[in-house]
Protein backbone atom coordinates (compact mmCIF):
# COMPACT_ATOMS: atom_id res chain seq x y z
CA UNK A 1 0.00 0.00 0.00
CA UNK A 2 2.89 2.07 0.75
CA UNK A 3 4.75 1.45 -3.24
CA UNK A 4 1.16 2.25 -4.28
CA UNK A 5 1.13 5.98 -2.27
CA UNK A 6 4.75 6.48 -3.13
CA UNK A 7 4.39 5.66 -7.04
CA UNK A 8 1.02 7.66 -6.95
CA UNK A 9 3.02 10.55 -5.82
CA UNK A 10 5.59 10.35 -7.60
CA UNK A 11 3.74 10.38 -10.80
CA UNK A 12 1.45 13.12 -9.70
CA UNK A 13 4.74 15.23 -9.30
CA UNK A 14 6.12 14.00 -12.65
CA UNK A 15 3.07 15.66 -13.95
CA UNK A 16 3.10 18.99 -11.94
CA UNK A 17 6.96 19.46 -12.49
CA UNK A 18 5.74 19.23 -16.47
CA UNK A 19 2.75 21.53 -16.05
CA UNK A 20 5.23 23.81 -14.17
CA UNK A 21 7.52 23.79 -17.02
CA UNK A 22 4.91 24.37 -19.67
CA UNK A 23 3.65 27.11 -17.54
CA UNK A 24 6.85 28.89 -17.30
CA UNK A 25 7.33 28.45 -21.05
CA UNK A 26 3.81 29.29 -22.67
CA UNK A 27 4.65 33.65 -21.78
CA UNK A 28 7.91 33.16 -23.83
CA UNK A 29 5.93 31.89 -26.50
CA UNK A 30 3.04 34.17 -27.28
CA UNK A 31 1.72 37.27 -25.75
CA UNK A 32 -2.32 38.64 -26.02
CA UNK A 33 -2.44 41.83 -26.95
CA UNK A 34 -4.61 44.30 -24.77
CA UNK A 35 -5.58 46.42 -27.64
CA UNK A 36 -4.15 49.62 -25.88
CA UNK A 37 -0.77 50.20 -27.09
CA UNK A 38 0.60 51.65 -23.66
CA UNK A 39 -0.78 49.19 -21.85
CA UNK A 40 0.77 46.75 -23.72
CA UNK A 41 4.25 48.24 -23.28
CA UNK A 42 3.61 48.29 -19.37
CA UNK A 43 3.37 44.71 -19.78
CA UNK A 44 5.90 44.51 -22.03
CA UNK A 45 4.20 42.86 -24.65
CA UNK A 46 1.37 42.12 -23.81
CA UNK A 47 -1.17 39.67 -20.98
CA UNK A 48 -0.12 35.89 -21.18
CA UNK A 49 -3.18 33.98 -23.26
CA UNK A 50 -5.53 32.08 -21.32
CA UNK A 51 -6.00 33.54 -18.24
CA UNK A 52 -8.22 35.45 -15.75
CA UNK A 53 -7.32 38.83 -14.80
CA UNK A 54 -9.07 41.14 -12.03
CA UNK A 55 -9.47 44.47 -13.61
CA UNK A 56 -10.86 46.69 -10.51
CA UNK A 57 -11.55 50.81 -9.65
CA UNK A 58 -14.04 52.85 -8.50
CA UNK A 59 -17.14 53.55 -10.90
CA UNK A 60 -16.09 56.11 -13.57
CA UNK A 61 -12.14 54.98 -13.52
CA UNK A 62 -12.45 53.47 -17.15
CA UNK A 63 -13.10 49.51 -16.62
CA UNK A 64 -15.67 49.32 -19.15
CA UNK A 65 -14.06 51.33 -21.87
CA UNK A 66 -10.80 49.08 -21.32
CA UNK A 67 -12.89 45.63 -21.08
CA UNK A 68 -14.38 46.96 -24.72
CA UNK A 69 -11.01 47.88 -26.20
CA UNK A 70 -9.84 44.23 -25.37
CA UNK A 71 -12.77 42.79 -26.93
CA UNK A 72 -12.47 44.66 -29.70
CA UNK A 73 -8.86 43.90 -30.42
CA UNK A 74 -9.55 40.06 -30.22
CA UNK A 75 -12.29 41.29 -33.46
CA UNK A 76 -9.31 42.25 -35.16
CA UNK A 77 -6.93 38.99 -34.78
CA UNK A 78 -10.27 37.04 -35.65
CA UNK A 79 -10.95 36.03 -32.10
CA UNK A 80 -14.62 35.45 -30.60
CA UNK A 81 -15.47 37.64 -27.84
CA UNK A 82 -18.18 37.82 -24.94
CA UNK A 83 -19.37 40.38 -23.00
CA UNK A 84 -21.50 39.37 -20.06
CA UNK A 85 -23.05 42.01 -18.03
CA UNK A 86 -25.04 41.85 -15.12
CA UNK A 87 -24.34 45.35 -14.01
CA UNK A 88 -25.25 47.53 -17.36
CA UNK A 89 -27.73 46.77 -20.14
CA UNK A 90 -26.67 45.76 -23.58
CA UNK A 91 -28.24 49.40 -24.71
CA UNK A 92 -25.90 51.17 -22.75
CA UNK A 93 -22.82 49.26 -23.80
CA UNK A 94 -23.64 49.98 -27.44
CA UNK A 95 -24.21 53.51 -26.10
CA UNK A 96 -20.60 53.84 -24.54
CA UNK A 97 -19.32 52.03 -28.06
CA UNK A 98 -21.05 54.65 -30.37
CA UNK A 99 -19.65 57.56 -28.22
CA UNK A 100 -16.14 56.31 -28.93
CA UNK A 101 -16.82 55.52 -32.79
CA UNK A 102 -16.69 51.97 -32.07
CA UNK A 103 -18.97 49.19 -33.65
CA UNK A 104 -19.60 46.12 -31.27
CA UNK A 105 -21.00 43.48 -34.28
CA UNK A 106 -18.52 41.29 -33.79
CA UNK A 107 -18.89 41.12 -29.77
CA UNK A 108 -21.75 38.77 -28.23
CA UNK A 109 -22.79 40.80 -26.00
CA UNK A 110 -24.94 38.88 -22.77
CA UNK A 111 -27.18 40.33 -20.42
CA UNK A 112 -28.25 38.25 -17.34
CA UNK A 113 -30.61 40.68 -15.89
CA UNK A 114 -33.40 41.33 -18.37
CA UNK A 115 -37.28 42.29 -17.87
CA UNK A 116 -37.87 39.13 -16.97
CA UNK A 117 -35.24 38.70 -14.10
CA UNK A 118 -36.57 42.16 -12.90
CA UNK A 119 -40.29 40.99 -12.92
CA UNK A 120 -41.55 41.44 -9.48
CA UNK A 121 -44.38 38.75 -10.21
CA UNK A 122 -41.75 36.19 -11.19
CA UNK A 123 -41.12 32.99 -9.20
CA UNK A 124 -37.41 33.90 -9.16
CA UNK A 125 -35.44 36.36 -9.98
CA UNK A 126 -31.59 36.81 -10.80
CA UNK A 127 -31.38 39.64 -8.18
CA UNK A 128 -32.96 37.42 -5.01
CA UNK A 129 -29.90 37.31 -2.63
CA UNK A 130 -29.98 32.85 -2.67
CA UNK A 131 -27.76 29.89 -2.66
CA UNK A 132 -29.84 28.93 -5.96
CA UNK A 133 -29.96 32.02 -8.15
CA UNK A 134 -26.11 32.36 -7.07
CA UNK A 135 -26.22 28.96 -8.75
CA UNK A 136 -28.29 29.96 -11.44
CA UNK A 137 -26.26 32.68 -12.02
CA UNK A 138 -23.27 30.57 -13.02
CA UNK A 139 -24.70 28.37 -14.59
CA UNK A 140 -26.04 31.07 -17.39
CA UNK A 141 -22.60 32.16 -17.72
CA UNK A 142 -21.17 28.45 -18.39
CA UNK A 143 -24.11 27.41 -20.68
CA UNK A 144 -22.95 31.26 -22.69
CA UNK A 145 -19.44 30.28 -22.90
CA UNK A 146 -19.93 26.76 -23.90
CA UNK A 147 -22.16 27.71 -26.53
CA UNK A 148 -20.07 30.62 -28.39
CA UNK A 149 -16.79 29.16 -27.43
CA UNK A 150 -14.95 32.62 -27.20
CA UNK A 151 -11.73 33.52 -26.79
CA UNK A 152 -12.12 36.14 -24.77
CA UNK A 153 -14.50 37.12 -21.84
CA UNK A 154 -15.43 39.96 -19.86
CA UNK A 155 -17.66 39.69 -17.24
CA UNK A 156 -18.89 42.94 -15.56
CA UNK A 157 -19.40 42.65 -12.54
CA UNK A 158 -18.01 40.83 -9.57
CA UNK A 159 -20.04 43.41 -7.31
CA UNK A 160 -23.43 41.45 -8.31
CA UNK A 161 -21.81 38.43 -7.64
CA UNK A 162 -20.89 39.56 -4.10
CA UNK A 163 -24.18 40.47 -3.36
CA UNK A 164 -25.53 37.20 -4.27
CA UNK A 165 -22.94 35.23 -2.50
CA UNK A 166 -23.34 37.54 0.99
CA UNK A 167 -20.94 34.48 2.31
CA UNK A 168 -17.17 34.99 1.56
CA UNK A 169 -16.81 31.48 1.52
CA UNK A 170 -19.60 30.96 -1.19
CA UNK A 171 -18.60 33.92 -3.04
CA UNK A 172 -14.66 32.81 -3.05
CA UNK A 173 -15.75 29.08 -4.21
CA UNK A 174 -17.98 30.57 -6.90
CA UNK A 175 -15.23 32.37 -8.40
CA UNK A 176 -12.84 29.89 -8.34
CA UNK A 177 -15.25 27.70 -9.68
CA UNK A 178 -15.59 30.10 -12.62
CA UNK A 179 -11.85 30.16 -13.06
CA UNK A 180 -11.14 26.57 -13.33
CA UNK A 181 -14.07 26.49 -16.06
CA UNK A 182 -12.18 29.01 -18.19
CA UNK A 183 -9.00 27.86 -18.17
CA UNK A 184 -10.73 24.36 -19.23
CA UNK A 185 -11.66 26.22 -22.14
CA UNK A 186 -9.00 28.27 -23.56
CA UNK A 187 -10.20 31.80 -22.95
CA UNK A 188 -8.61 34.92 -21.37
CA UNK A 189 -10.82 36.38 -19.11
CA UNK A 190 -11.14 39.97 -17.77
CA UNK A 191 -12.73 39.94 -14.35
CA UNK A 192 -14.36 43.57 -13.22
CA UNK A 193 -14.49 44.24 -10.16
CA UNK A 194 -16.23 48.36 -9.02
CA UNK A 195 -14.28 48.04 -5.46
CA UNK A 196 -17.46 48.67 -3.88
CA UNK A 197 -17.14 46.20 -0.87
CA UNK A 198 -16.57 47.40 2.75
CA UNK A 199 -12.67 46.66 2.29
CA UNK A 200 -10.12 45.72 -0.03
CA UNK A 201 -11.30 42.30 -1.47
CA UNK A 202 -8.14 40.68 -1.56
CA UNK A 203 -9.52 37.20 -2.39
CA UNK A 204 -9.90 38.69 -6.06
CA UNK A 205 -6.32 39.26 -5.61
CA UNK A 206 -5.15 35.76 -4.64
CA UNK A 207 -7.03 34.14 -7.48
CA UNK A 208 -6.33 36.40 -10.38
CA UNK A 209 -3.55 35.44 -12.50
CA UNK A 210 -3.19 39.01 -12.82
CA UNK A 211 -4.61 42.33 -11.01
CA UNK A 212 -4.75 45.83 -12.92
CA UNK A 213 -5.93 48.79 -10.60
CA UNK A 214 -7.14 51.63 -12.35
CA UNK A 215 -8.00 55.33 -10.17
CA UNK A 216 -9.51 58.36 -10.77
CA UNK A 217 -9.44 61.23 -8.87
CA UNK A 218 -10.46 64.97 -8.82
CA UNK A 219 -8.48 68.12 -8.78
CA UNK A 220 -9.51 71.14 -7.12
CA UNK A 221 -9.46 73.14 -10.84
CA UNK A 222 -8.73 71.52 -13.75
CA UNK A 223 -9.72 67.90 -15.83
CA UNK A 224 -9.20 64.92 -12.96
CA UNK A 225 -6.68 62.61 -12.90
CA UNK A 226 -6.48 59.35 -14.35
CA UNK A 227 -3.65 56.28 -13.75
CA UNK A 228 -3.70 52.66 -13.57
CA UNK A 229 -0.96 50.36 -11.80
CA UNK A 230 -0.09 46.24 -12.19
CA UNK A 231 -0.55 45.33 -8.61
CA UNK A 232 0.22 41.30 -10.07
CA UNK A 233 1.43 39.40 -12.75
CA UNK A 234 2.35 35.76 -12.62
CA UNK A 235 4.75 34.62 -14.92
CA UNK A 236 6.02 37.90 -16.35
CA UNK A 237 7.89 40.89 -16.47
CA UNK A 238 5.91 44.31 -16.28
CA UNK A 239 7.17 48.34 -15.73
CA UNK A 240 5.55 48.95 -11.75
CA UNK A 241 4.53 52.25 -10.28
CA UNK A 242 1.49 54.53 -11.60
CA UNK A 243 1.11 54.98 -15.64
CA UNK A 244 -1.60 58.29 -15.99
CA UNK A 245 -3.85 57.69 -18.91
CA UNK A 246 -7.01 59.55 -20.45
CA UNK A 247 -10.33 58.16 -21.65
CA UNK A 248 -10.16 59.92 -25.24
CA UNK A 249 -13.17 59.80 -28.12
CA UNK A 250 -11.37 56.53 -29.46
CA UNK A 251 -10.74 55.12 -26.35
CA UNK A 252 -7.83 54.82 -23.48
CA UNK A 253 -4.13 56.25 -23.86
CA UNK A 254 -1.94 54.78 -21.81
CA UNK A 255 0.93 57.09 -20.81
CA UNK A 256 3.97 54.48 -19.43
CA UNK A 257 6.11 55.74 -17.14
CA UNK A 258 9.24 57.30 -18.14
CA UNK A 259 11.95 54.84 -17.25
CA UNK A 260 15.71 57.07 -18.67
CA UNK A 261 17.83 53.47 -17.72
CA UNK A 262 19.42 52.56 -20.28
CA UNK A 263 17.43 54.45 -23.24
CA UNK A 264 20.57 56.51 -24.57
CA UNK A 265 22.26 56.74 -28.31
CA UNK A 266 25.48 58.04 -28.87
CA UNK A 267 25.61 61.93 -29.67
CA UNK A 268 28.67 64.27 -30.41
CA UNK A 269 28.92 66.60 -26.96
CA UNK A 270 30.93 69.68 -28.64
CA UNK A 271 29.53 72.49 -27.46
CA UNK A 272 27.29 74.43 -29.53
CA UNK A 273 27.34 78.34 -30.19
CA UNK A 274 23.91 80.20 -28.60
CA UNK A 275 24.20 82.83 -31.00
CA UNK A 276 25.74 85.48 -29.04
CA UNK A 277 29.49 85.84 -28.98
CA UNK A 278 29.48 87.10 -25.43
CA UNK A 279 26.65 84.21 -24.08
CA UNK A 280 29.30 82.04 -25.66
CA UNK A 281 32.41 83.50 -23.96
CA UNK A 282 30.44 83.31 -20.26
CA UNK A 283 29.51 79.81 -21.11
CA UNK A 284 33.14 78.68 -22.16
CA UNK A 285 31.95 77.59 -25.18
CA UNK A 286 28.48 77.76 -25.94
CA UNK A 287 26.11 75.12 -24.85
CA UNK A 288 26.65 71.33 -24.72
CA UNK A 289 24.28 68.54 -25.98
CA UNK A 290 23.07 66.18 -23.49
CA UNK A 291 22.99 68.63 -20.66
CA UNK A 292 20.45 70.56 -18.85
CA UNK A 293 20.86 74.32 -18.34
CA UNK A 294 18.38 76.24 -16.11
CA UNK A 295 17.65 79.98 -16.26
CA UNK A 296 16.66 81.63 -13.16
CA UNK A 297 15.69 84.98 -12.57
CA UNK A 298 12.25 87.62 -11.90
CA UNK A 299 9.60 87.79 -14.24
CA UNK A 300 10.34 90.12 -17.04
CA UNK A 301 14.62 89.78 -16.99
CA UNK A 302 14.88 88.33 -20.36
CA UNK A 303 15.09 84.54 -19.95
CA UNK A 304 12.58 83.75 -22.26
CA UNK A 305 14.63 86.22 -25.38
CA UNK A 306 18.03 84.08 -24.53
CA UNK A 307 16.04 81.48 -24.49
CA UNK A 308 14.41 81.69 -27.93
CA UNK A 309 18.37 83.31 -29.14
CA UNK A 310 19.49 80.01 -28.31
CA UNK A 311 17.03 78.13 -29.76
CA UNK A 312 16.84 80.36 -33.13
CA UNK A 313 20.60 79.59 -33.75
CA UNK A 314 20.14 75.63 -33.54
CA UNK A 315 17.00 76.07 -35.83
CA UNK A 316 19.81 77.87 -38.08
CA UNK A 317 22.11 74.90 -38.21
CA UNK A 318 19.05 72.43 -39.12
CA UNK A 319 18.38 71.16 -35.71
CA UNK A 320 14.50 70.30 -34.86
CA UNK A 321 14.08 72.12 -31.73
CA UNK A 322 10.69 71.63 -29.70
CA UNK A 323 9.68 74.73 -27.28
CA UNK A 324 6.93 73.87 -24.31
CA UNK A 325 5.35 77.43 -23.28
CA UNK A 326 3.02 77.56 -20.15
CA UNK A 327 3.04 80.83 -19.65
CA UNK A 328 3.31 83.23 -22.43
CA UNK A 329 1.07 82.75 -25.73
CA UNK A 330 2.34 81.26 -28.70
CA UNK A 331 1.24 84.58 -30.59
CA UNK A 332 2.23 87.18 -28.08
CA UNK A 333 6.01 85.27 -27.85
CA UNK A 334 6.17 85.39 -31.73
CA UNK A 335 5.32 88.88 -31.85
CA UNK A 336 7.80 90.31 -29.68
CA UNK A 337 10.52 87.95 -30.76
CA UNK A 338 9.58 89.22 -33.98
CA UNK A 339 10.35 92.67 -33.05
CA UNK A 340 14.07 91.57 -31.62
CA UNK A 341 14.98 90.21 -35.07
CA UNK A 342 14.28 86.66 -33.66
CA UNK A 343 11.49 85.12 -36.59
CA UNK A 344 10.81 81.86 -35.72
CA UNK A 345 7.65 81.71 -37.79
CA UNK A 346 9.17 79.95 -41.23
CA UNK A 347 11.07 77.17 -38.92
CA UNK A 348 7.48 76.85 -37.65
CA UNK A 349 5.92 76.50 -41.10
CA UNK A 350 8.58 73.89 -42.21
CA UNK A 351 7.91 71.96 -38.88
CA UNK A 352 11.29 72.17 -38.09
CA UNK A 353 9.89 74.22 -34.61
CA UNK A 354 7.23 72.64 -32.87
CA UNK A 355 5.73 75.20 -30.35
CA UNK A 356 3.04 74.03 -27.93
CA UNK A 357 1.05 75.73 -25.39
CA UNK A 358 0.64 73.49 -22.27
CA UNK A 359 -1.87 73.96 -19.83
CA UNK A 360 -0.91 72.57 -16.85
CA UNK A 361 -4.62 72.50 -15.27
CA UNK A 362 -5.45 70.13 -18.37
CA UNK A 363 -2.50 68.30 -18.63
CA UNK A 364 -0.83 65.28 -16.76
CA UNK A 365 2.79 64.93 -15.57
CA UNK A 366 2.80 61.67 -17.50
CA UNK A 367 1.15 62.89 -20.46
CA UNK A 368 4.03 65.69 -20.97
CA UNK A 369 6.37 62.71 -20.58
CA UNK A 370 5.24 61.24 -23.05
CA UNK A 371 4.80 64.02 -25.68
CA UNK A 372 8.31 64.71 -24.55
CA UNK A 373 9.28 61.24 -26.06
CA UNK A 374 7.31 61.70 -29.41
CA UNK A 375 9.61 64.43 -29.88
CA UNK A 376 12.72 63.02 -29.39
CA UNK A 377 11.59 59.14 -30.48
CA UNK A 378 10.02 60.09 -33.26
CA UNK A 379 10.65 64.15 -34.70
CA UNK A 380 14.45 63.71 -34.08
CA UNK A 381 14.22 66.98 -31.74
CA UNK A 382 17.92 68.15 -30.68
CA UNK A 383 16.72 71.03 -28.50
CA UNK A 384 14.18 71.96 -25.74
CA UNK A 385 12.85 74.66 -23.98
CA UNK A 386 10.55 74.51 -20.97
CA UNK A 387 8.77 77.93 -20.40
CA UNK A 388 8.54 77.86 -17.47
CA UNK A 389 8.96 75.37 -14.48
CA UNK A 390 6.51 77.54 -12.61
CA UNK A 391 3.68 76.61 -14.23
CA UNK A 392 5.04 73.04 -14.71
CA UNK A 393 5.01 72.55 -11.27
CA UNK A 394 1.19 73.29 -10.76
CA UNK A 395 0.21 69.98 -12.93
CA UNK A 396 2.10 67.90 -10.21
CA UNK A 397 0.04 66.68 -6.96
CA UNK A 398 2.99 67.43 -4.90
CA UNK A 399 6.91 69.18 -4.88
CA UNK A 400 8.74 66.08 -4.01
CA UNK A 401 6.84 63.91 -7.18
CA UNK A 402 7.95 67.19 -9.51
CA UNK A 403 11.93 66.61 -8.87
CA UNK A 404 11.44 63.06 -9.45
CA UNK A 405 9.90 63.35 -12.98
CA UNK A 406 11.97 66.13 -13.59
CA UNK A 407 15.32 64.14 -12.74
CA UNK A 408 14.02 61.06 -14.85
CA UNK A 409 12.97 63.68 -17.60
CA UNK A 410 16.23 65.58 -17.53
CA UNK A 411 18.27 62.12 -17.77
CA UNK A 412 16.31 60.90 -20.39
CA UNK A 413 16.96 63.76 -22.48
CA UNK A 414 21.42 63.88 -21.44
CA UNK A 415 21.16 60.59 -22.85
CA UNK A 416 19.49 61.22 -26.19
CA UNK A 417 21.75 64.15 -26.40
CA UNK A 418 18.74 66.89 -25.79
CA UNK A 419 20.12 70.26 -25.23
CA UNK A 420 17.95 71.14 -23.03
CA UNK A 421 16.58 75.11 -21.18
CA UNK A 422 14.33 75.10 -18.00
CA UNK A 423 12.89 78.46 -17.55
CA UNK A 424 12.23 79.21 -13.62
CA UNK A 425 10.83 82.61 -12.61
CA UNK A 426 11.97 84.38 -9.12
CA UNK A 427 9.49 85.97 -6.93
CA UNK A 428 10.45 89.80 -6.53
CA UNK A 429 12.15 92.24 -8.41
CA UNK A 430 15.19 93.36 -6.31
CA UNK A 431 16.59 92.48 -2.79
CA UNK A 432 15.15 89.23 -1.21
CA UNK A 433 14.38 87.15 -4.19
CA UNK A 434 12.82 83.16 -3.91
CA UNK A 435 11.55 80.86 -6.20
CA UNK A 436 9.27 78.10 -5.64
CA UNK A 437 11.65 75.03 -5.56
CA UNK A 438 15.22 74.76 -5.88
CA UNK A 439 16.24 72.42 -9.12
CA UNK A 440 19.61 73.68 -9.55
CA UNK A 441 21.35 70.23 -8.35
CA UNK A 442 19.77 68.72 -11.36
CA UNK A 443 20.89 71.08 -13.80
CA UNK A 444 24.36 70.97 -15.42
CA UNK A 445 24.93 74.82 -16.09
CA UNK A 446 22.58 77.69 -14.22
CA UNK A 447 22.51 80.92 -15.42
CA UNK A 448 21.06 83.68 -13.25
CA UNK A 449 19.94 86.70 -14.20
CA UNK A 450 18.99 90.01 -11.82
CA UNK A 451 17.57 93.58 -11.85
CA UNK A 452 19.78 96.01 -10.98
CA UNK A 453 19.50 100.20 -10.91
CA UNK A 454 22.19 102.84 -12.83
CA UNK A 455 21.94 106.20 -13.36
CA UNK A 456 18.06 106.04 -12.85
CA UNK A 457 17.57 102.99 -14.97
CA UNK A 458 16.51 99.73 -14.75
CA UNK A 459 19.30 97.40 -16.10
CA UNK A 460 19.73 93.50 -16.29
CA UNK A 461 22.84 91.40 -15.60
CA UNK A 462 23.21 87.62 -16.41
CA UNK A 463 26.25 85.32 -14.86
CA UNK A 464 26.98 81.86 -15.03
CA UNK A 465 26.45 80.51 -11.76
CA UNK A 466 27.48 76.64 -12.63
CA UNK A 467 28.68 74.63 -15.01
CA UNK A 468 29.23 70.91 -15.04
CA UNK A 469 30.68 70.57 -18.69
CA UNK A 470 34.09 73.05 -18.14
CA UNK A 471 35.46 76.25 -16.67
CA UNK A 472 32.86 79.06 -17.62
CA UNK A 473 33.47 82.99 -16.48
CA UNK A 474 32.67 83.96 -13.31
CA UNK A 475 31.90 87.89 -13.92
CA UNK A 476 28.89 89.14 -14.32
CA UNK A 477 27.68 91.03 -17.80
CA UNK A 478 24.81 93.36 -18.44
CA UNK A 479 22.40 92.36 -20.73
CA UNK A 480 20.54 94.44 -23.06
CA UNK A 481 17.26 93.50 -25.07
CA UNK A 482 16.51 95.90 -28.17
CA UNK A 483 14.48 96.28 -31.28
CA UNK A 484 16.42 95.10 -34.58
CA UNK A 485 19.39 94.00 -32.31
CA UNK A 486 17.63 91.17 -30.04
CA UNK A 487 19.89 89.97 -26.95
CA UNK A 488 23.13 91.87 -26.60
CA UNK A 489 26.23 90.78 -24.11
CA UNK A 490 27.88 93.65 -22.19
CA UNK A 491 31.51 93.81 -20.80
CA UNK A 492 32.17 92.33 -17.30
CA UNK A 493 30.71 94.98 -14.71
CA UNK A 494 33.75 95.53 -13.17
CA UNK A 495 32.56 98.87 -10.89
CA UNK A 496 29.53 97.68 -9.19
CA UNK A 497 29.13 95.24 -6.07
CA UNK A 498 25.81 93.86 -5.08
CA UNK A 499 24.06 93.22 -8.16
CA UNK A 500 23.54 89.45 -6.91
CA UNK A 501 21.71 90.71 -4.28
CA UNK A 502 19.60 93.01 -6.38
CA UNK A 503 20.74 96.40 -4.26
CA UNK A 504 23.98 97.29 -6.11
CA UNK A 505 26.56 99.90 -5.34
CA UNK A 506 28.25 102.10 -8.46
CA UNK A 507 32.48 102.46 -7.25
CA UNK A 508 33.29 103.39 -10.75
CA UNK A 509 32.84 104.95 -13.94
CA UNK A 510 32.45 102.22 -16.93
CA UNK A 511 30.12 102.77 -19.21
CA UNK A 512 26.80 101.08 -19.68
CA UNK A 513 25.52 99.52 -22.77
CA UNK A 514 22.80 102.06 -22.92
CA UNK A 515 25.67 104.58 -22.89
CA UNK A 516 27.02 103.34 -26.42
CA UNK A 517 23.53 102.20 -27.95
CA UNK A 518 22.39 104.86 -30.54
CA UNK A 519 20.13 107.50 -30.14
Amino acid sequence: MRRDLCSAVIKVSMKTDQFISMENQSPKQQRLSTGIDGLDSILLGGLTPERVYLVEGNPGSGKTTLAIQFLLEGVKQRETGLYITLSETTHELRAVAQSHGWNLDGISLFELVNEDGLDLDAGQSVLYPSELELAETTKNVMRQVEQLQPSRVVFDSLSEMRLLAQNPLRYRRQILALKQFFSLRNCTVLLLDDKTSDTGDLQLHSLAHGVISLEQSAQEFGRERRRLRISKMRGIKFDGGFHDFNIETGGIRVFPRLVAVGSGAPFNNAPQSTGSAGLDQMLGGGLVPGTSTLLTGPSGVGKTTAAIRCALTALERGEHVVYYLFDEGISTLLGRSAKLGMNLRPYIDNHQLLMHHVDPAELSAGEFAWHVRQAVEERGARFLVLDSLNAYLHAMPGERFLLLQMHELLSYLGQHGMTTLLLLGQHGLIGDIRCDLDLSYLSDGILAFRFFESQGMILSAITVIKSRTGNHERSIRELRLSEGQGLQVGEAICDFEGILSGLPNYRGAAPMLQAAAPA
